[in-house]
């Protein structure tokens, strides 16, 4: 039955008040004082979660040669990295990854269901330049997986390329005006300019369940998924299930994807829940022909800055894209950075964004009431917090998969998550279940990259730490670079810009660098580094535009967002937003670009 009420209909009928206090029990409900240490590392003894299932690992000597350009990681930051330095004119670029090939988050997971949710005509980068159109509207991990192989191809970034290799120290060599190198794999190479792209969701991390150690069957994150075991391919046949009792820990945007999958293939399946997800419609689709056959040169550069525009907030004549991204783009003002509406006092924009927020969240419920049949458990599905408190879902299987018989919802949130683990069971209050299987669709350490969590240690001018520098907080020049730090190059949303599809974010910083480093051969600088001055006024900058969301997230449910409940801090990306932000680097290019290109020693001393 098709719901006609209209948006106005739907907010007269909510009740604020009622609203605001049950998003708080459900958020009471959920925290923790340990936070964030609720979760261990895939490391040490629980290394073995973090092993790369997909390619063997082979020897080589060490390396002690010297190439212009080392790009960290491989993955679509620092294949656009390569691709852009590639048309700029520099042939000695160096890729380098901890994975097996090329791919970065979509190396690691091809658990089955694994889709984007982006559409992929603006997700997928280079698709013109590579002549490719995605299958989809939201294209398959392995297509996606492929994409980026086929952009490392075209650019001639396997030439020299090192996989299965992790930086372990940079260190800068003034004298030489070049970075020195030092990996686990006993390299000791030189390169000029060091860009890294590492990412921040490659690291599986796990629940810190007593027992975890104990138990006896067979354990796998989503992010290392062992085909060995369960047999089949991403798009499902997984026969090894066929005879096994499965729990699924996680209902976030992995476990939307996976648990479908899994609860058709297995003999059961328990799904643990802390917190359910919003799941609205996805409604994927083969791409049309017709449409593909519309299209005209520059389309997918019209339609990635159309689809950026409306995320930000700014004032866009159509929605060329038209999902539920661009159809929520207001509510994403909490979270994500971009323009927000000025001409209303901001107490009262926040008064009608809130209850704008209460209404999809309640049609998001109603939603859960029209597909789950069974009352108890689609009460348990519902999500009661803010839009933006979590990564929105969308999903046309997850709910429909709870009405099998063959699973079970084990909502966790009043124990606190799993409460152990033995060695045949998963235990949660005083309920065992018994399972052969526990698969970890637990997410990845959100945030932490080499640069910033040590452990890619960089010994700057001076034999300075880029942690020691960045003691009271980061310091940069529009993101990218450093003081005391020459030719280092950071891509992410730091003090830079932010947007649900970060791709494009990828694509602009790509497409900075290569600028900023062609200008520097072309005035043959010494090297590039920010002014002090330079630094210190974008730092200044980033803390006047920051708008403040820590009483929004100090109300949000715990989760990643939030540090799990325990962080207020605000956002350090750039407020007014990416289109924003984008249009401000592209007046800097045009500019001398002084405060970071310093000149040969023999222009100084004249």
């Amino acid at each position: 039955m098709t719901d006609t009420t209209t948006p106005a209909d739907r907010i007269a009928a909510l009740d604020p008040d009622a609203l605001r206090e049950r998003y708080r029990h459900e958020r009471d409900r959920r925290l923790r004082p340990d936070g964030s240490a609720q979760y261990r590392r895939a490391a040490g003894e629980f290394g073995y979660y973090a092993k790369d299932p997909y390619t063997e690992r082979t020897e080589r000597a060490p390396l002690t040669d010297r190439v212009e350009v080392l790009v960290v990681g491989g993955g679509f930051g620092g294949l656009l990295t390569g691709a852009r330095l590639r048309e700029a004119g520099f042939g000695s670029i160096r890729m380098m990854d901890e994975a097996g090939d090329f791919g970065g988050t979509w190396y690691w997971n091809r658990y089955p269901g694994i889709h984007c949710d982006i559409e992929a005509s603006v997700y997928m980068p280079l698709l013109e330049e590579t002549g490719y159109l995605p299958t989809m509207r939201y294209a398959p991990g392995e297509e996606i997986r492929r994409h980026a192989v086929r952009i490392a191809e075209q650019y001639g970034l396997y030439r020299d390329a090192v996989f299965q290799t992790r930086v372990t120290e940079l260190t800068w060599d003034e004298d030489g005006a070049e970075w020195l190198v030092r990996t686990d794999r006993g390299d000791a190479m030189r390169a000029r300019y060091v860009v890294v792209s590492s990412g921040t969701l490659t690291q599986p991390k796990l629940p810190g369940i007593p027992g975890i150690e104990d138990f006896r069957g067979h354990t796998f994150h989503t992010s290392r998924w062992d085909y060995g075991y369960t047999g089949g391919s991403a798009d499902g046949g997984m026969t090894g299930l066929a005879d096994k009792r499965v729990a699924v820990v996680g209902t976030g945007a992995t476990g939307l994807q996976v648990i479908p999958h899994v609860a058709r293939d297995a003999a059961h399946l328990y799904v643990m829940q802390r917190t359910p997800s919003s799941v609205d419609v996805r409604d994927n689709r083969p791409t049309d022909p017709a449409w593909a056959a519309s299209l005209r040169p520059g389309w997918q550069r019209e339609r990635m800055e159309n689809f950026l525009a409306i995320l930000s907030g700014e004032d866009v004549a159509e929605d060329l894209v038209g999902d539920g991204w661009t159809s929520t783009a207001r509510l994403q003002r909490q979270m994500i950075t971009g323009a927000v509406d000025t001409t209303l006092d901001p107490a009262e924009r926040e008064r009608r964004d809130e209850l704008a927020d209460f209404a999809k969240m309640d049609l998001i419920r109603a939603r859960v009431d029209e597909v789950v049949a069974d009352p108890a458990t689609a009460e348990a599905l519902k999500p009661w917090y803010r839009y933006m408190c979590k990564r929105p879902g969308f999903s046309d299987q997850y709910l429909q998969a709870f009405n099998r018989d063959d699973v079970t919802l084990v909502d966790t949130a009043d124990h606190s998550g799993i409460t152990r683990m033995t060695e045949t069971s998963v235990v949660v209050g005083d309920a065992e279940y018994e399972v052969d299987c526990v698969i970890f669709a637990t997410g990845f350490e959100v945030g932490v990259s080499g640069v910033v969590s040590g452990t890619m240690p960089v010994h700057g001018r001076g034999g300075t730490t880029l942690l020691e520098a960045w003691g009271r907080g980061p310091r940069t020049l529009h993101g990218f670079f450093s003081h005391g730090f020459p030719n280092l190059f950071h891509l992410g949303a730091m003090q830079n810009a932010n947007s649900v599809n970060f791709v494009h974010i990828l694509t602009e910083q790509a497409e900075h660098l290569a600028a900023v480093l062609a200008r520097a051969a072309k005035t043959g600088a010494r090297y590039v580094e920010p002014t002090a001055e330079a630094e210190q006024a974008w730092c200044d900058t980033i803390l006047d535009v920051t708008v403040d969301n820590s009483a929004f997230l100090a109300e949000c449910t715990p989760g990643y967002y939030n540090g799990e409940g325990t962080r207020r801090a605000t956002p350090t990306s750039y407020s007014p937003g990416p289109v924003a932000f984008h249009r401000l680097l592209a007046e800097w290019r045009e500019g001398d670009m002084r405060d970071v290109l310093v000149p040969p020693v023999d222009e100084l001393a004249v």
